[in-house]
């Protein structure tokens, strides 16, 4: 069976018809021709198909595109201004030499970006410290470099450029 849905990829609305067991990332490249996101192992276990999806962070070889009808698509490209200039996650991971091959790069980037804005939100991982702030309110949570670790453990580097990926993401995160 076949639907029709609107995927607004990198704020730009996108109609297409699917078959209902499409998943979101065969739906945008194959589909949409958007190769930013990266098919690695098609289980969800390497992190290189990280898009974020209405702001959060997914793996979208393990999300069916029909599920997500209207939704909001951002991948590692959609990061960048309108004018060109780069995300500051894309110049870190460029000032930092992040990345080798690159092809992680995006699923990487785009994990980091729905990661800083978990902390921000004060979403507790399991390496960081117990504690809300007065009144039981979430606080940010500080990132250092076991923090940003964990978070990222589900995106894997197979160049092994891990230590300047983490050093990219406390450059952004310090600001």
């Amino acid at each position: 069976m076949d639907s029709q849905l609107t995927l607004h990829v990198d704020g730009e609305p996108r109609s297409l018809t699917v078959d209902n067991r499409t998943t979101l990332l065969d739906a945008l490249r194959d589909r949409l021709g958007v190769t930013s996101p990266k098919k690695g192992c098609d289980h969800g276990q390497c992190g290189s198909c990280t898009v974020l999806l209405g702001g959060r962070r997914v793996v979208s070889c393990l999300t069916f595109a029909v599920a997500h009808d209207g939704a909001e698509v951002t991948t590692a490209e959609g990061l960048a201004e309108a004018d060109g200039r780069l995300h500051p996650l894309q110049q870190a991971f460029l000032d930092h030499d992040g990345f080798q091959c690159g092809y992680c790069t995006p699923g990487q980037i785009c994990s980091a970006a729905g990661m800083l804005a978990e902390a921000e939100a004060g979403h507790p991982s399991s390496a960081t410290a117990d504690g809300d702030g007065p009144g039981g309110v979430p606080r940010p949570v500080p990132l250092d470099e076991e923090e940003i670790r964990e978070r990222m453990s589900g995106n894997l580097c197979r160049c092994g450029a891990y230590g300047n990926i983490v050093d990219a993401i406390r450059a952004v995160a310090g600001r």
